[in-house]
């Protein structure tokens, strides 16, 4: 897939495990997996500004378009 999800990445460079980060955002740990691992075909807007106002990063910090072949 084109789109690669960066956030495990983020979590380690803040320190923060992925419960803590749900439990802040108000969102299943189940679903911060499927989204860590670019499982989900989609992410809410209010999610992803969740996800960046906890992690004080943007939203480029979180996702990276890589090109195919």
């Amino acid at each position: 897939m084109p789109i690669v999800v960066n956030l495990d990445v983020m979590l380690a460079r803040r320190k923060m495990k992925s419960k803590d980060l749900a439990d802040a955002i108000g969102i299943s740990e189940t679903n911060l997996s499927l989204l860590k691992q670019g499982h989900v075909k989609g992410v809410r807007f209010g999610t992803l500004e969740a996800i960046c106002r906890v992690l004080e990063c943007q939203p480029g910090d979180l996702l990276e378009y890589q090109p195919e072949g």
